[in-house]
Order: structure tokens, then sequence, then C-alpha cells
């Protein structure tokens, strides 16, 4: 297994400038392009039709608004191991699609396309108060995620300076949210459920990662012949290259398996696949980043300062 000697604690800023970088870079395309809400969280109603052929999702959009007067987001997709296509047609706002409406609309595409058949699959609304409550849930449950794991690292690893090593690993994960959030926007995926899902499963993955570099530092610090605050840099530094080539490689195997579902989804237009998977590869790599790059230097950093001031 190849050995690193790179010094982490000296090029900390390097590294927590190309975090910075990133995080402004997806400021911009949030402020350019704005988040775009799914209607679980926001509201409105969606209409799902099977049909057998190739449909142009513009001229679907186009004439839906000039017959029901409402915006309209059209996504489609293949039904996998068939030759049909799914084509989902989302309505944000207050009202829900009368059947009246819904005839109007099955009428208009079977005219623009007379040789296509549209047969409803699935028609559903969400209210707005009931989906901004979802929504509201859905961050209850990742802040008491953060409090747990934060509570968690911080008896675990109280030999080391438990409370440093919980709020650091905390600040490496509010990191990794905050760049797969950026990916959402950045490629247009929609926030709902599926972002839920990926925040969580990254948190667990980059989390690990976290645990395994804290638990080296822990056990390299036990053997030190020295428990002096100016260690500890040292300390960190191996503990970092002895867990890099692990970090590395298990995060670059977890890749290649999405970047696969990812291929396979997109050759079958399975859209819901491919807004789970692509911010997965993004928070894939992030997360192994900031294990490395975030979490144990800004711990060090800690560590340094109150030493210094415990001195004085």
């Amino acid at each position: 297994m190849k050995k690193f000697n790179f010094d982490f604690y000296k090029n900390r800023k390097i590294l927590f400038g190309i975090s910075i970088g990133l995080i402004v870079i997806g400021l911009i395309f949030n402020f350019i392009r704005g988040t775009k809400m799914d209607i679980q969280f926001v509201g409105g109603a969606m209409i799902k039709y099977s049909v057998d052929g190739e449909v142009d999702t513009d001229e679907i959009a186009s004439l839906v608004k000039e017959e029901t007067g409402r915006d309209v987001s059209v996504a489609l997709s293949k039904t996998f191991g068939t030759d049909a296509n799914q084509v989902t047609l989302s309505f944000a706002g207050n009202e829900a699609v009368t059947l009246d409406e819904q005839q109007a609309i099955a009428q208009s595409l079977s005219d623009a396309y007379a040789d296509r058949t549209f047969n409803v699959v699935e028609s559903s609304s969400v209210d707005p108060t009931m989906g901004a409550k979802f929504f509201q849930k859905c961050l209850v449950c990742l802040l008491i995620t953060f409090v747990i794991l934060l509570v968690y690292i911080a008896l675990r690893f109280k030999k080391i300076g438990g409370l440093s090593a919980g709020v650091t690993a905390l600040i490496a994960l509010v990191h990794d949210v905050l760049l797969v959030y950026f990916s959402f926007v950045i490629f247009g995926f929609s926030i709902n459920d599926i972002f839920i899902a990926v925040i969580l499963t990254i948190l667990g993955y980059s989390l690990n990662d976290t645990i395994v570099i804290y638990d080296r530092i822990r056990e390299n610090r036990k053997l030190s012949p020295t428990k002096s605050p100016d260690a500890l840099p040292g300390i960190v530094n191996k503990s970092l290259n002895q867990t890099m080539t692990r970090s590395i490689l298990t995060s670059l195997t977890t890749f290649m398996a999405l970047l696969v579902i990812y291929i396979v989804a997109t050759v079958y237009g399975i859209s819901s696949v491919q807004s789970f998977a692509l911010p997965m590869m993004v928070g894939t790599i992030v997360g192994c980043y900031s294990s490395l790059c975030i979490a144990a230097p800004l711990y060090t950093m800690w560590a340094v300062h109150k030493g210094e001031k415990s001195k004085k």
C-alpha cells in the first residue's frame, strides 16, 4: 500500500480555500437559478402518463399551458424493459387539476400526437400546507441527526477532546450537505424526498470516514512519547497519511458503482435514479475530501489553540 507524506495542517489554508471557493460557486448558481422545490414540499398537482413513442417535452409544456393557463414542468422517462415512455406533468400552486382540465389536457395531447396513445398512470395533488409541514419535518429530522452525531462523537472521542472532535466533524458534515445541495441546483434537480435520502446517506458515509481518522489519531496519540499540543499536528498528519489510501480507494469504489448506476439510469431514462446517483457521486467525493481536509485540520487547530491558551 502506497504511503503518503502530505502535510495537511501546513496546507490547511489552501484546503479550506478550495472548499470556500466551491461554496461560493454554488451560491452563485443558487442565486442565478434558484432552488427548484418539488410539489412534495410546496404543494401542487401531478399527472403521469404512459405513451407509446417519443414526444417533445417543450411542445407538451406549451400545449398544456395553452390549455390550462398554468405553468407546468414536464419530465420524460422510459419505462424499464419496454419501449414506452412516461410523461410527468407537475403543477406548482394551490389549485388541484380538475377532472375537466385532465380531460382537456388528454384531448390536447391526443390531437397533437395523433399516432400516440396517452394513458393516465397516476394523478395526485399535494396541499401546500401539508407539503410545508412535510418539509419542516425533514429539516427537523436532519437537525436531530446532527445533534445525535455530535453527542456520539463527543462521547466516543472524549480522550482526545470530545467536543472539539464532534464540532469539527459536524462542520465537515455541514460542508458536505451544502455541496450536495448545490449539486441539485447546478444539475437542475428538484428538492424532494430523494434529496433527503441523499443527504442522510452522505452523512453516514462521510461520518464513517471521519471516525476512522479520529480512531487513528487517538491510537497514534496514545503511542506518542509526548502529549504536548505542539506534537499534535505531526500526529494528525501521520494519521491522515496512514488512512488516506483507505479513504480514497473506498470513495473511488463507491463512485464507480454509482457511475454505473447513473449510466444505466441515463440509458433507460430513469430520472428518479439519475437524481439520486449523480448527487451521490458528488457527495462521495466531497465526503472523502471533508474528512481528510476539513474535519481533521480544524480539530488540530482547535486543540493547538486550546493548548496555547492553557499555557498563557
